[in-house]
Formats: structure tokens, C-alpha cells, sequence
């Protein structure tokens, strides 16, 4: 996630995750453990009930399987040994007397029937994990798929406020870089979970028959190293968090030398080097911590892994000395042995598991965070109102002032006014004026924070959000840019209508922009950019402005709005567009914002603003005999474009 100019959000310092200060809330931290299992295990239902079907089949039978697998082999190993020690049948095959006949009898028939019983075995083993992996790469696939939707499906409903918080940012980079494989990990780590007890509770279940105390033994001696994967898993998940700052650090300095909008400035100015310098270090500050951190596990690891061996040293002497003293076989041996080393290896596998769960169910919290992120830009009423369509509306501002969230400078302030059907109403003013902020109010991407705007007499509150945005026709001064065709750019105007040829060349008429599109050899039909074809048309940014007012002429909108998205057009090419902005017709209304104030001069209403309020309203001749801000801006704008004695000297 990156903010303007390519950067990243505002950063906001995280906070390490707090630890449990008492039983209560130890209780509450495996409560939201749980809460977020079942979030997962939903999202996985979601997308298919039968995922989640064969993964608990998959899971049952990784757990029994190699129980059984040990059995066949106990018994195959003694079946081999019985032939070993009998004189007839060793006979038989030393004499090459072999026929299928004699492979069907005593001893020799129990090896060949468990041998073919060991190796169907192996083949059902063997499909099975093949069936089980084809069948979680294609699931995390699909919930991947799943978790993305859900995503975008949210943040097309998020309030433009929330991207005004850097926390927000955060949680929507967190929740869109977890959405990969983070779920469906998850979910395997749980059914690993099952599994691992399945199979420690059944290779126990054979080791009692040894010793009564032996799986307990074993158990105890696989805890320390797991317990300690758990531990450091969590630290890693801590640190992770704790140092957000690089790791955005790296993306963004990394994503400013590959950006292809920053490659010219990079290149010329010779800040590649510069930047790659700034990644190294963020990298190095970062991964100082985490070596420090795997370099500690990994010793701890060895001495626990002394420890365990030296234990199950012990261990196989006692099998060795029990099975000899009871008059076992090998067979026998094997199969204690294998529980054994199956217990040891479960135990591993279930902590290491449950702390893997754990770590991804802390991950999984930035998108629970972001999918309960609130929405305010709603209807205040149970029965939203719908604007009337193609009829004349009336705009009242009622004392309407303005911070933007969690702040509290106010950047608009008490602005009264009203427009009225078939005007056309200039704002203008310095940066910062809050001509944007004005814009934003009037479309209800932001609420006022004081006063109220109404159309037609109505707060616009009361509206049905999605019905109101529809009588807008409105191009930002950041306009979108689409790796699409040409034709599909104009038509994203009003993505609810037909597209049609003939609405797209007019269009492209009423924005100035069918003069180039028509000189180029797939004219409407070519595609734009080279993020999908290559042969995209990479557009000058003057050419992308009239693409975007051609979108906003497409909308068959009741109030158009034009927010400086002329700024890299050339003086004549403004005024042309104005002069069609003008013609929209009597029942429409037409707001345009712009730096040029000859553009002006035609409005039926111009608005000065000044610090957020409103310095100044009326008409070019109006403002012009008062002598005030507008007629000190417009002066010095004439200044600009001819000399005292009427000669041109310099285009705006």
C-alpha cells in the first residue's frame, strides 16, 4: 500500500502486543484465539463446504494411516523372520523349487499376502497424499480468491475518511498482505493439529502395552523443544509487528527505483543509488533484530535436541531389553520403536503447530480489524430518499464548516451559499483554499462537520448514497488512469449504461479529445498502457486529462464538476472546454474548479474562497468593480499574458 507521490501512508508507531497480566485476561487472549479460528474456518465454508469436507477427511486419515502402515510392517518383518527360521521353507528356496504353489503355503504365503497388503497400503497412502495436495493448492487458490473479493467488496464501501488515517492504511496493507495463503495455512496447521493427536493417541495406545508410563516419558521429553518453537514464534510474530517502520521503509525505497511514473526523475537525477542505500539500511536495521532472534532458537534448539536424543537412547535400550526378555521379534521391536519416534514427532508437530496457528490467527486480526472497519456515510433515515433524475435541482450550503477526521483545524468554514439549475459556478482561490475539500463535501464523500448541504431542500443525508453519487458527472484533479481501451476509459463515466459507439465519439468530442484519439491506428479500440498488452498507448498526461473530461461528458449527469483536471492543458484548450462545460444546457448544474481565471469570465457564478470561507461571490464584472481578492488574482494572472503596451509575452 503506498500513499501520494508513490509514498507510503503516514506512519504510525505499533505498539508491541500486550502480554497477559493475570488469568482473566489470559483466558480472553484464548477466547480471541478461538474467535479467530472459527472466523478462518468460516471463510473457508464460505468459499466451499466441501474444502473444508475433504480436509477433515485428509486429516483423519494422515493420522491413522501410518498406525496401520506400522502394523502391516510389524507383522511383515515377523512373517520374514518366521520363514528365516523355518527349515522347510528355506529349503525350498535354496533347492529354486519356487513355484506359485508353494508361494501360497505356510510362512512363505503369510510374507507374499502381507507384502501385497503392504504395498496396496503404500499406493492409498501415496494417492492420498497426492489427492491431499492437489487438493489444498487448489483450495488456497480458491479462498485466497475468496478473502481478496471480500476485501475489495469492503473497501469500495469504506468512508474516504478512513484513507485519511495512516491506522487505516495499515490495517488494509496488513489485511491484503495476509490474504494470501495466511487462511488456508492456517486451516492445514489445524488439521496437522487433529492429526498429530490422532496419531500420538493411537501409537500410544501401543506403547502402554510396553510400559504404562512410556508415552508419558516420551511426551515430557518432546516438550521442551516444541514448547520453545512456540516461544520464538511468537517472539518473530512480536518483532514482525514492532518493526513495521522498516519493512515499509523497504517497500516504498524499493518501489521508488522500479516505479515507472519516478524512473525518468530517478535516472536523471542519479537517485537509484541513493535509494537502494536507504532500502539497504532499513534491511539491515531490521534484520539485525530477527538474526539475533533465529540464532538464539536455533542454539537452544541443539541443546534440547542433546537432551532428547540421550532420552530416546535410553528409551531404545529399554524396547531392546523388554523385547528380548519377553520373547519378542523383530517385528515387535519395529513397531515400538516407530511409536517411538511417531510420538516424538507428533508432539513436535502438534506444538509447532499450535504455535503456527497462534501466529497466523494474530495475522488474520489485521483483516477481522479492517472487515469491521465502520461505515458513517450512510443514509440517517430507515427510508432513504432518491434524487429526482434530469430535472432541475437547487444546492444550498447552510453554514457548513469542515475538519477532516482526527483533526481539528477547521478547512472549511461557514460557507453559505446556493446554485442554482442551469448555472454555471467558477470556484476559485490560492491552494489551500479548500476548493477540493468544498467538492468532496458537495458530493457526500465527506459530511460537514458543522451545517448542513441540501439539494432540493433536502439534507443530502437523507438521500440513498449510490442514487445520489449517480446525478454527479465529477473528474478530480488526480483523474483515474486505466490500463483498459480507449473506448472502455470513456465509458467508465457511467458504467451502468449501454456503451455505445456513437455516445463515445460524442464524448470524446465535448472533452477535445477525438482530434488524437482518431489519428491513432486502433483509434478507440487501442489499449492504454503496458501493464497487460504491448503494444499499449502511453498517453501524455495533457492527452489523459481530455480522456478523463470525455468520461465526465459521458455520464448523462444533472450536476457536472470539473476539479482542476485542466491543469496540463494549454490556455485555448481550457477555454474550449469550458465553453462546452457552459452548453451543458438550462436544467443542468456545472461547477468548475481552476487555477485560470479567464476561464471565468462566462460563469454565471463565481466563488472566491479564502482560508476555507468565502472571501468573495458574484459575477466576472461584479467582482471586478469591487476591486477585491478576485479582481487582485485575475490582474496578476493578465499580467502574466501581456505586457502594459498589449503585447503577448507569456502563455499560462
Amino acid at each position: 500500500m503506498i500513499g501520494p507521490r508513490f509514498g507510503p501512508p503516514p506512519f504510525k508507531e505499533q505498539k508491541k502486543p500486550a502480554r497477559p497480566k493475570n488469568i482473566k485476561e489470559f483466558f480472553g487472549m484464548i477466547g480471541a484465539f478461538f474467535s479467530r479460528l472459527f472466523y478462518i474456518v468460516r471463510l473457508v465454508w464460505e468459499t466451499n463446504p466441501w474444502i473444508l469436507i475433504l480436509l477433515a477427511f485428509f486429516c483423519v486419515a494422515d493420522g491413522l494411516l501410518p498406525v496401520l502402515g506400522a502394523y502391516i510392517s510389524k507383522d511383515l518383518l515377523n512373517a520374514v523372520s518366521g520363514v528365516l527360521y523355518d527349515e522347510e521353507a528355506m529349503s525350498t528356496i535354496s533347492s529354486g523349487n519356487v513355484t506359485f504353489g508353494t508361494l501360497l503355503e505356510g510362512f512363505l504365503g503369510t510374507v507374499v499376502f502381507l507384502l501385497i497388503f503392504y504395498f496396496v497400503y503404500q499406493f492409498l497412502h501415496k494417492l492420498l497424499t497426492r489427492l491431499s495436495s492437489t487438493v489444498k493448492q487448489l483450495a488456497g487458490d480458491l479462498v485466497c480468491n475468496h478473502i481478496k473479493l471480500k476485501i475489495i467488496e469492503k473497501a469500495k464501501t469504506v468512508d474516504l475518511a478512513s484513507f485519511d488515517r495512516p491506522e487505516f492504511y495499515e490495517k488494509l496493507e496488513n489485511a491484503n498482505r495476509e490474504a494470501g495463503m495466511r487462511p488456508i495455512g492456517i486451516l492445514n496447521a489445524t488439521f496437522s493439529i487433529f492429526s498429530a493427536l490422532l496419531s500420538i493417541v493411537s501409537f500410544a495406545a501401543i506403547l502402554v502395552t510396553l510400559h504404562p508410563l512410556a508415552p508419558i516419558v516420551i511426551a515430557i521429553m518432546a516438550l521442551p523443544g516444541a514448547i520453545l518453537t512456540y516461544v520464538y514464534r511468537n517472539k518473530q510474530f512480536r518483532y514482525v509487528r514492532h518493526r513495521s517502520k522498516e519493512r515499509r521503509q523497504m517497500e516504498y525505497f524499493s518501489t521508488l527505483v522500479v516505479n515507472k511514473d519516478m524512473v525518468k526523475e530517478v535516472r536523471i537525477m542519479d537517485l537509484a543509488d541513493t535509494f537502494i542505500g536507504k532500502y539497504k539500511a532499513a534491511f539491515r536495521k531490521y534484520f539485525a533484530g530477527m538474526k539475533r532472534l533465529v540464532i538464539r532458537e536455533g542454539l537452544w534448539q541443539i541443546f534440547f535436541t542433546l537432551i532428547s536424543l540421550a532420552a530416546q537412547f535410553a528409551l531404545f535400550t529399554f524396547i531392546v531389553y523388554r523385547v528380548i526378555g519377553s520373547g519378542g521379534e523383530i517385528g515387535d521391536y519395529s513397531l515400538y520403536t516407530g511409536a517411538l519416534a511417531s510420538i516424538t514427532s507428533g508432539v513436535a508437530t502438534l506444538v509447532t503447530s499450535t504455535a503456527s496457528v497462534y501466529e497466523g490467527t494474530l495475522f488474520i486480526d489485521n483483516m477481522m480489524v479492517f472487515m469491521k472497519e465502520e461505515v458513517t456515510i450512510v443514509p440517517v433515515t430507515k427510508e432513504p430518499r432518491l434524487p429526482a433524475r434530469h430535472a432541475p435541482h437547487t444546492i444550498e450550503f447552510k453554514n457548513v464548516s469542515f475538519a477532516y477526521p482526527g483533526t481539528t483545524r477547521k478547512v472549511i468554514k461557514n460557507v453559505n451559499m446556493t446554485f442554482h439549475a442551469g448555472e454555471n459556478v467558477v470556484l476559485v482561490g490560492l491552494n489551500g483554499a479548500g476548493k477540493t475539500t468544498l467538492i468532496k463535501l458537495l458530493t457526500r464523500l465527506y459530511d460537514p462537520t458543522e451545517g448542513a448541504i441540501y439539494l432540493d431542500g433536502v439534507d443530502l443525508r437523507e438521500y440513498d448514497v449510490r442514487a445520489l453519487y449517480d446525478i454527479f458527472g465529477i473528474i478530480f484533479q488526480d483523474f483515474g488512469k486505466y490500463a483498459v481501451s480507449l473506448k472502455e476509459n470513456i465509458a467508465y463515466g457511467d458504467v451502468h449504461a449501454e456503451m455505445t459507439e456513437e455516445r463515445i465519439r460524442d464524448a470524446a468530442n465535448k472533452g477535445n479529445a477525438a482530434d488524437y484519439i482518431e489519428k491513432l491506428p486502433e483509434q478507440y479500440e487501442t489499449p492504454l498502457m503496458r501493464f497487460f498488452e504491448e503494444n499499449g498507448m502511453e498517453l501524455s498526461i495533457g492527452q489523459w486529462q481530455k480522456l478523463s473530461i470525455a468520461r465526465a461528458f459521458y455520464k448523462d449527469s444533472d450536476i457536472l464538476i470539473l476539479d482542476e483536471p485542466t491543469a496540463a492543458l494549454d490556455p485555448l484548450a481550457e477555454q474550449e472546454v469550458f465553453n462546452r462545460f457552459s452548453d451543458l444546457g438550462e436544467n443542468k448544474i456545472s461547477v468548475f474548479v481552476s487555477h485560470r481565471l479567464s476561464s471565468a469570465t462566462r460563469a454565471d457564478k463565481i466563488v472566491v474562497l479564502e482560508d476555507g470561507a468565502i472571501a468573495e461571490i458574484g459575477t466576472h464584472a461584479e467582482l471586478m468593480k469591487m476591486e477585491g481578492k478576485y479582481h487582485h488574482l485575475f490582474s496578476t494572472q493578465a499580467q502574466h499574458y501581456v505586457s502594459s503596451n498589449g503585447e503577448e509575452i507569456k502563455k499560462a
